[in-house]
This record gives structure tokens, sequence and C-alpha cells, in this order.
């Protein structure tokens, strides 16, 4: 599954960047509203974690912007506003769930997990190709019954490619969707080296 975190301060982004992908998650990340409105709205991501203090574009427009455009997409904020009147504005703007900072990555992770399983988006949970059926929350695989092991990146690939059954798939989109990372077309991955 993929997660857009946005969070203008580095050092919090790359730890929530980093414990996600312990989990494994696919992350990106955005440090200004503006950034993350683009990213949120012309890229497909299974939840947003939202930040409401943003340079350039604020949470707030964020989250009214990406609501418009992607009603289901899951949104949890993520803020150092402690009253109750920005928890009650981010729900009423949109927001699934909020979290306030401090906080621990265990509760963090856990409502991750709820927001995941939860809502119109439960359809997409478990992807069947044939006998082949891959359980994106509970992380499993089964072909004909049968329990399948997979690493993390193996795993990563075989739900990228159901996601897109039936459609053109690209080695650049393989590299960009299931390793992050931004890929030369002109570079032949298979030349030895």
């Amino acid at each position: 599954m993929r997660i857009l975190v946005v969070e203008d301060d580095g050092p919090l982004a790359t730890f929530v960047r980093k414990g996600l992908e312990a989990e494994h998650y696919a992350v990106d990340t955005a440090s200004d509203g503006e950034q993350a409105r683009s990213l949120a709205i012309e890229s497909d991501y299974d939840l947003l974690i939202l930040d409401l203090n943003l340079p350039k574009l604020g949470g707030i427009d964020v989250l009214r912007a990406v609501r418009a455009k992607k009603p289901s997409l899951p949104v949890l904020v993520l803020t150092a506003r402690s009253r109750i009147e920005d928890r009650v504005q981010s729900l009423d703007s949109g927001a699934d769930d909020c979290l306030i900072k401090p906080f621990s990555f265990t509760e963090l992770s856990a409502r991750v997990r709820a927001l995941l399983r939860r809502g119109p988006r439960t359809v997409d949970t478990v992807l069947q190709v044939a006998d082949l059926q891959l359980d994106r929350v509970e992380r499993k695989v089964r072909r004909a019954g049968q329990t399948i092991e997979l690493t993390s990146k193996e795993f990563a690939l075989l739900e990228y490619l159901l996601r897109n059954a039936g459609r053109r798939v690209t080695r650049t989109m393989i590299v960009e969707h299931v390793w992050n990372l931004s890929f030369d077309t002109s570079t032949n991955m298979g030349a030895g080296r």
C-alpha cells in the first residue's frame, strides 16, 4: 500500500517514513502544501497523512482540495494544534482521523491500519485474479487456497501488478511504484557491471 506523508518538519517526516517503510508500506513525502496537493490529486495513494501547519498552502486547504477530487481517500491529520476547534475543523473539512503531536508511532501505526481497513476502499483491500488472492491489509497471498510466503518487495511487486491487471505496465512504472525510485529510462537495468 502506498502512503503520502505531508510534513514540513524534515526529521519528523523521515521518522514517520522510515517507521512506515519498516512496516512494508511504500511512502512518499511532501514538505509543503502545494506539492502535497499535486501529489495527492495526481498520484494513486491508499492513505494521506497530513500536517496542518504547512508552507505555501495550509493543511486545511490541501485537505479540501484533495477531498473534492478524491472523496474516498483516507486522510489522517497529524498536527501540533491541540485545540478541539482545530480537530473539529479538520474532521469537518474531510479528515477521517486526527492525531496530536507528540504521538506514539505505535498509535500512528494502529490508526493507519484502522483507516486502511474501513470505508468504501475496503473493496480494494483484497485483490484477486483467477485463483491468486492478495490481502493488502493482512499482507497475505494465497493461490488455490495455499498460502504463499513473499518478501516485502515481492509482495509490493505482486500487489502493483494485480492493481494494474489488464493494463500495460512498464519497467519505469514498476521501479517508481515498487522501489519508490525515479528511473532513468535511458539506462539498461539488466546490464551487468
